[in-house]
């Protein structure tokens, strides 16, 4: 089994993930891999979050490694996709791969196309 990088989540996107996560009807499958990514975050104070670090509210550009394309996302709850164009729910399989990813890490994350290695190629500041 591959080692997936480190990533750091801050106290408020913890405490809102587990609060959705709680209330929401995805699939147990997803959950508890939402959840185990969560158990294996460093988690930080809001202020002690690196600014290249995924967060909710982050405008995220990354790559699909398989197929070299690259998208801008803002990362959201699910409640705020609506809130922007260019969202992407924490919850989409995509989404849960990104959040506490920073710049130039990579991650192989199961999709429903199978399993596909995503990277960061740049993060902008929380827009929360």
């Amino acid at each position: 089994m591959e080692t997936q990088p480190d990533i750091i989540i801050s106290t408020a996107d913890l405490a809102e993930l587990e609060f959705q996560l709680e209330r929401s009807k995805l699939p147990n499958d997803v959950i508890r891999a939402i959840e185990n990514e969560l158990d294996r975050a460093t988690i930080v104070a809001c202020k002690d979050l690196p600014e290249n670090v995924v967060a909710i509210g982050s405008q995220v550009t990354f790559k699909i490694l398989d197929t070299q394309r690259t998208f801008t996302k803002t990362l959201c709850l699910p409640a705020d996709t609506i809130k922007f164009e260019d969202s992407i729910s924490v919850f989409a399989p995509i989404g849960s791969a990104l959040i506490g990813l920073s710049t130039g890490q990579s991650i192989k994350w199961q999709t429903q196309r199978g399993q596909q290695s995503v990277e960061i190629i740049d993060v902008s500041s929380n827009k929360r």
